[in-house]
């Protein structure tokens, strides 16, 4: 089955911009169903203001989604997708802290700026492809910057309480993972990208994608390399 996209986006030649990039992006795109507002998008999902989105036999695999609309916040509808299969990227031109951080928080896979050029978004989706997380590089090093300053807050947040200590990691136990969960980890550990995975199992590289973050999430883990360690320890590789 070819990948379903929906792009909410409030402005018309935005949206058609973001079109054109997912295209451009994915070979196998068979449809892009367009939004304009939160209402909009909770009628083709079939859901309400503040309820999860419910999982359909044939669920979009691709969302985008812009935070400022005009019936409310992207952030709204990213928690309402918190149960729903499907990679949620931010597509916005906003870079700072107070946008990025709180749309990483509601589950936000990945957030890119509208304002950079067409090749590089098209360059940033298709990461998903490849396992990485598609971030717009003033984005990235935003994040690096964040992560690196050790405080474990928001630049600029200099008054916050300090961050709790990390818990620690969940043991391995691949007895949780399904059969499919168990070969896709084991591809992952051998350096496969998501593609070569995808062709090895003949499944879609988005079903491969949704295996994984499946595997992240069961192993607490949020990297190949964490999760690849794991498995070896546990003899899977």
């Amino acid at each position: 089955m070819a990948v379903k996209v929906l792009i909410l986006e409030d402005n018309p030649v935005a949206r058609g911009f973001l079109c054109r990039v997912v295209r451009e992006s994915f070979s196998d795109v068979s449809s892009i169903t367009e939004a304009g507002d939160l209402e909009a998008v909770r009628r083709l999902l079939g859901h309400s203001a503040g309820q999860r989105a419910p999982v359909t036999a044939d669920p979009f695999q691709l969302i985008l989604v812009d935070l400022e609309l005009p019936d409310g916040s992207g952030l709204e509808l990213l928690s309402e997708l918190s149960a729903y299969p499907a990679t949620r990227i931010v597509t916005t031109l906003y870079s700072d802290d107070e946008h990025l951080f709180p749309a990483l928080q509601h589950g936000a896979d990945g957030y890119l700026l509208k304002e950079d050029r067409f090749e590089v978004l098209v360059e940033e989706l298709q990461k998903i492809v490849r396992g990485q997380p598609p971030l717009s590089p003033a984005i990235a090093r935003r994040l690096l910057t964040h992560f690196r300053s050790g405080d474990g807050q928001p630049m600029g947040n200099h008054h916050a309480a300090p961050a709790a200590p990390a818990a620690p990691a969940v043991p391995m136990d691949h007895e949780r993972l399904t059969p499919r969960e168990s070969e896709v980890l084991t591809y992952l550990s051998k350096g496969f990208t998501i593609k070569e995975i995808a062709s090895l199992m003949g499944i879609k590289w988005f079903t491969v994608n949704d295996h994984i973050k499946s595997i992240y999430k069961k192993l607490n883990v949020s990297s190949r390399a964490e999760a690849a360690v794991l498995a070896s320890k546990q003899g899977l590789v």
